[in-house]
């Protein structure tokens, strides 16, 4: 295929977008000064959860302006989405918080699931398929309590020199052409805050969403709830999740490391009783479990978790943007949602941040249509899996490649532009794979380390020159002199990349990969990213 036959399923998108980059650029540098002028806030944050947290990392390290707020009067307890998925854990690598969230999880939690009979089940193993992987450095979900993965971004959010505004709320909100005008309360006292962009990541009953007169499509189903607790408990090992199974319903308690508790949960069928007390969520794990030897203490935090299955109808309003829960709510089973809405952020985080530093406004037109998808895709394979717990009265222990989030991609994407054919394993859209032994001057490296940062990145593996504001180069070489040259020492790159001779990948700040010219199309390159700017 020769170098002009670059493709993207929306070229004429990318075409858009390069005519406003050309042509509205003065106006934008005039509209950034007045906006410095006014108050010194972009973006307006609704919702310090993992998602508003995740934003406010991304806009900080850009050193974009926002304003971080927070209903609640301070950090939220409880484990509640206690599973973090392969694919966030890269996004975390690349936030600079990977260490501090592995410290406080366990890798690859074993399962072991009690049949009616007694009968035990051991699994949770990390299929063979994704062990000792160069391309993939997190094979299995960690678990982890929810607030600790919060703990961990707002730790790094003040490094980055963040502030979250506990207890204080959004009343409401009213956009223009040109600017959102915020109303917020803290303390009785109303406040308006002017700026770019309002991003609703406040949960299932948003006010950004209502606000903005999304529908959030989906149903509530009464007779799917579940109690969920963390509590103390006597009598248990912690070497494992376990599960019982019996005919009145499921009962599990899994271990959350970094702390002296479990986290409880049954299934509450209708006509079953749904306290929360102490003495209700011990009745339950008796009967179900056919013990009396396991002894619970009074919970630290608990909640009645209904099935809420929706997905909003649209992820913005003008300069109004939803993330996480506020855009879709999941069934927990996978552990999809929190997942979710992390990557959204991250998808948004550097967009917003490009668009504030003069890139065509376009460019967040490509958040709706990446994302939205995701999320209907991932709200049917957790409701599946609901289904499948509710039926066999049990949760899967087996592990399912299927939930892990290394498969979402942005194939068909404005952003993804390749001159591969349909039937080649990786495409533009896809997740960039990492790799591992590559020799530079400052030692053996894996790829992750040398990526991301919130720039783009070129590897070449060719002679091809490209040159570009803002862009990482990485030139692939048979022996490593000097700094941006790796040398592929075993091969890793090249299979994970399927590269040729002259082959430069482009891969986009939240590491998927924007653009494939195995022609070594360098002109390709610099109009990619022409388009975007």
């Amino acid at each position: 295929m020769p170098p002009t036959a670059i493709r993207g399923a929306h070229r004429s998108t990318l075409e858009r977008v390069s005519f406003l980059s050309k042509n509205v650029y003065g106006l934008r540098k005039r509209f950034l000064s007045w906006e410095r002028a006014m108050n010194g806030t972009t973006v307006v944050i609704a919702g310090a959860g993992p998602t508003g947290l995740t934003l406010g990392c991304e806009l900080a390290r850009y050193g974009i302006p926002f304003r971080l707020i927070e209903a609640a009067p301070g950090p939220q307890p409880g484990s509640r989405g206690k599973g973090l998925q392969p694919r966030s854990l890269e996004v975390f690598e690349d936030l600079g918080i990977i260490e501090r969230v592995l410290a406080n999880g366990w890798l690859a939690m074993p399962m072991n699931s009690t049949d009616f009979d007694g009968r035990v089940t051991r699994g949770g193993a990390v299929p063979a398929s994704l062990l000792d992987r160069p391309d993939i450095p997190y094979p299995a979900s960690l678990i982890t309590p929810e607030w600790r993965t919060e703990e961990a971004l707002r730790a790094r959010l003040t490094e980055l020199g963040g502030v979250i505004e506990f207890g204080t709320t959004l009343a409401g909100f009213e956009q223009s052409g040109r600017t959102v005008s915020a109303e917020i309360v803290k303390d009785g006292k109303t406040e308006t805050v002017t700026a770019r962009w309002l991003v609703g990541c406040d949960g299932g009953h948003s006010v950004v969403r209502k606000g903005a007169g999304i529908a959030f499509v989906g149903e509530t189903r009464e007779e799917v709830r579940m109690i969920v607790a963390d509590a103390h408990v006597d009598g248990l090992d912690r070497e494992a999740w376990h599960s019982w199974r019996h005919k009145e319903g499921i009962v599990t308690l899994c271990p959350l490391p970094s702390t002296d508790h479990f986290q409880y949960g049954a299934s509450v069928a209708p006509g079953q009783n749904p306290a929360r007390d102490l003495e209700n969520l011990q009745a339950i794990l008796n009967r179900r479990a056919q013990r009396t030897d396991i002894r619970l203490h009074q919970p630290r935090w608990s909640s009645l978790w209904r099935a809420n299955v929706r997905l909003a109808d649209r992820y913005r309003e003008g300069r109004v943007f939803l993330a996480g829960d506020a855009a879709h709510i999941h069934s927990p089973a996978g552990g999809q949602g929190m997942n979710t809405g992390i990557q959204d952020a991250y998808n948004l985080g550097w967009k917003l941040a490009a668009v504030a530093r003069g890139a065509s406004p376009a460019l967040l037109d490509t958040y709706d249509a990446e994302r939205r998808p995701v999320a209907a895709h991932v709200l049917a394979l957790s409701d599946t899996r609901l289904k499948r717990m509710i039926d066999e009265n049990d949760i899967p222990i087996r592990r399912d490649a299927s939930t892990i989030q290394l498969d979402v991609g942005y194939r068909g994407s404005a952003l993804a532009r390749d001159d591969r054919d349909d039937a080649t394993s990786l495409r533009a859209g896809d997740r960039a794979p990492d790799a591992t032994k590559l020799m530079t001057v400052d030692g053996e490296r894996r790829l992750f380390t040398l990526i991301g940062g919130g720039l783009f990145t070129v590897l070449s593996f060719g002679t091809t020159s490209v040159t570009h504001k803002d862009l990482r180069i990485l030139r692939v070489v048979g022996q490593s002199t000097a700094a941006g040259e790796l040398a592929d020492s075993e091969g890793h790159l090249t299979d994970a990349y399927a590269a040729a001779g002259n082959t430069l990948v482009l891969i986009r700040p939240d590491g998927y990969i924007g653009l494939i010219s195995d022609a070594g199309d360098s002109e390709a390159v610099t109009d990619y990213l022409a388009a975007i700017d």
